[in-house]
């Protein structure tokens, strides 16, 4: 992998027949838009920037001049659903062991739903700020070729890149032998490797219980057509990752593992199905662990631990709908044992509660990170491509970012606070709630929101009245504040005007907003009835 004459495997059980993954190609040099300017001044420097760390220009103390970063994303995984955030049921060792050495976050944020949020953490801005191909808004957001993504900026700084897992962020092109555009998809955003899936797993319980078979790609090359069993495929893609790891030791390198579990039809191999006391989920949780213990052993073995910074979170809360669209009369959907939890929070994935946004962050550095750090302050995934290209010395994008530099929140610096006055909740294009500091404002909304598509299609969702909570004391969102603060209420409805002014709404263009083609802009836009 990487461009090298390097085909490794961990160990042997990690080992398959070279016809169930297809041909071990190397990949072809990223496109540039020749249009991207920001882009192409990135790729430019990357040699500058190369010599300059060689010179140690960004030395980080007693630390190495550039650390590796893996970024480790569960998919569907709730808020409890690890054993230091609490869960009574999954048992999560490894990933216990990194808290315990490094640093748990307890009020960190993703979006509410899978592309939305990988769009976020790739970019370090809010999806409805990013540019999408024909200046539309999708449910599940493409990134245009001209967004500079967190691979870009690092690859930019000389790191060997590479995406193994879940992508869900192109656009599909019939004419294709992969079936998806190229410049949408993660050999042309910055990945030098990609082996994965250009979409999800699946949307129903089983996999027979629908006609959609996923595909696996390597690089632009498609290795499985159709993948008929999710088995074995948090094994599959720990391989590929720790072949990645192999083969890029002597260089700084950024990891993008993103999981296609516990997202249904869950899979689990041998060793963990049926061994959990959380069910089916759980299994799957329990080998995700397995798989962060083998990453971080890996690191260990090859002399890389206190050079790396690792971290585990979680695309968006569960997906708990025990009958469509958590109707009570509604056909039976999910069994309870094959979704998550996000106890003590209320909601799950695509609502705009705590619980769909909220996720699990542990992050672990040994000797940059003090072990056994709680930190409870407001950060987010957007913050990833700020914090890396600080910790790379790389170039920030030329373009408005939402994410900031958390060093401060990640190294425990005394007095470290949020960087950020406020953050927004949004539902698709809907703009829902705003969180600053403790306190937490939603604006009134309708059941089933016909501008929030199918993220607003679960019952009873609506919200009749200005609501205000106390998050630090009322997780669950139990109490309305509204009339007791007044003052409050009126600062964040504020703080929704000028994000509805500047990121947008579901009938209101941001005037910061991208748009990087001709034509008219979001012209899917949805407005109310009369």
């Amino acid at each position: 992998m990487g461009g090298q004459a390097c085909v490794l495997y961990g160990a042997a059980e990690f080992s398959r027949d070279t016809d169930d993954f297809g041909p071990r190609t190397r990949n072809e040099s990223s496109v540039l838009g020749a249009d991207s300017f920001g882009r192409f001044a990135m790729k430019a420097n990357s040699l500058l920037f190369a010599l300059l760390a060689l010179a140690g220009s960004f030395g980080l103390g007693a630390q190495p001049v550039r650390p590796n970063i893996v970024v480790i994303l569960a998919d569907d995984q709730g808020y409890q659903d690890l054993g230091c955030f609490g869960s009574p049921t999954i048992k999560t060792p490894n990933i216990d062991r990194m808290a315990a050495v490094g640093v748990k976050f307890t009020h960190f944020y993703a979006q509410a739903v899978c592309g939305p949020s990988r769009a976020a953490l790739m970019t370090g801005s809010y999806p409805i700020r990013v540019a999408e191909p024909g200046n539309r808004k999708h449910q599940h957001t493409i990134l245009h070729p001209r967004e500079v993504t967190v691979a870009e900026v690092l690859q930019s700084a000389g790191y060997a890149t590479a995406c193994i897992g879940k992508w869900h962020l192109g656009a599909a092109d019939k004419g294709d032998s992969t079936g998806w555009r190229r410049d949408t998809m993660p050999n042309d955003q910055g990945f030098d490797e990609f082996y994965g899936t250009p979409l999800y797993n699946g949307f129903t319980v089983h996999v027979d219980d629908a006609p959609f078979r996923s595909q696996i790609l390597r690089n632009r090359v498609v290795a499985v057509a159709r993948v008929e069993s999710w088995d074995n495929i948090t094994r599959d893609w720990t391989r590929e990752a720790i072949d990645f790891i192999r083969c890029h030791r002597e260089q700084p390198f950024f990891l993008y593992l993103a999981h296609s579990m516990p997202h249904i039809p869950l899979g689990a191999s041998e060793a963990f199905r049926g061994k959990s006391a959380g069910g089916p989920f759980g299994d799957a949780v329990e080998e995700l662990d397995w798989s962060t213990g083998e990453i971080l052993a890996t690191l260990r073995e090859l002399d890389l631990d206190d050079r790396t910074l690792v971290l585990f979170t979680s695309d968006n809360g569960p997906w708990i709908e025990t009958t469509r669209g958590m109707d009570p009369a509604g056909k039976p959907f999910i069994p309870r044992d094959h979704s998550g939890h996000a106890d003590p929070l209320r909601g799950y994935k695509m609502l705009t509660t705590e619980g769909g946004l909220r996720v699990p962050l542990v992050a672990r550095w040994p000797g940059k990170i003090p072990p056994g750090h709680v930190c409870a302050e407001v950060a987010t995934t957007m913050d990833f491509l700020p914090t890396f290209a600080a910790l790379a010395g790389a170039s920030l994008p030329n373009a408005t970012l939402d994410g900031r530099d958390i060093r401060p929140l990640l190294f425990a610096e005394p007095d470290a606070r949020s960087p950020h006055e406020a953050i927004f909740y949004y539902c698709y294009t809907h703009l829902q709630a705003v969180r600053s500091g403790k306190w937490k404002f939603v604006r009134p909304r309708p059941e089933f929101p016909a501008w929030t598509g199918f993220s607003g299609r679960f019952h009873g969702d609506g919200v009749d009245r200005f609501q205000l909570f106390d998050l630090e004391s009322d997780p669950g969102e139990t109490t309305n504040l509204a009339a007791e603060h007044p003052d409050v209420l009126a600062r964040l409805r504020q703080l929704a005007h000028r994000a509805r002014m500047e990121l947008g709404d579901y009938n209101h263009l941001g005037s910061g907003a991208r748009f990087f083609d001709d034509g008219p802009r979001r012209p899917d836009l949805k407005l109310p009835k009369d």
